[in-house]
């Protein structure tokens, strides 16, 4: 793939003559984001500094913990994401792994070749508990 088709994804435009169709690969992550985050058993996505400060300040970061890779073989979705206690990780990753593609494929009509689940935490419930009473003193 060139340069130019590595920053952007054009789908096949058919007979209809009407033009083309390009996706960024930032609305991939946001798309994956989103279907990621809707999984049960997913406590939050893995974002980085930056991201966390815009969030406290209102700016909702839907494509967080998510790297989309474009190349001749297809696309590739990383997602990195921390769980709720308790959960079974395997069930929750492929659970990830399915809700993720079939977003994908419904929004996009586009096929991935693969989806790789990297869990970065483990939530527990008394965390959030801590973190309550610190607030109140």
């Amino acid at each position: 793939m060139s340069e130019e088709q590595l920053n952007s994804l054009e789908m096949g435009s058919g007979s209809t003559g009407l033009g083309k169709v390009e996706i960024a690969p930032e609305v991939i992550e946001v798309i994956a984001g989103i279907a990621a985050a809707e999984v049960e058993g997913v406590s939050q996505m893995r974002g980085n500094f930056a991201a966390g400060v815009a969030e406290r300040l209102g700016r909702k970061n839907h494509g967080k913990g998510i790297k989309v890779e474009l190349s001749d073989e297809g696309i590739k979705v990383d997602v990195y994401c921390s769980l709720n206690f308790g959960v079974s990780i395997p069930v929750v990753a492929q659970n990830i792994q399915d809700n993720i593609r079939q977003a994908l494929y419904n929004m996009t009509a586009l096929e991935v070749q693969e989806v790789n689940v990297h869990i970065v935490g483990i939530q527990f419930e008394n965390q959030k508990n801590e973190t309550e009473i610190d607030q109140e003193m």
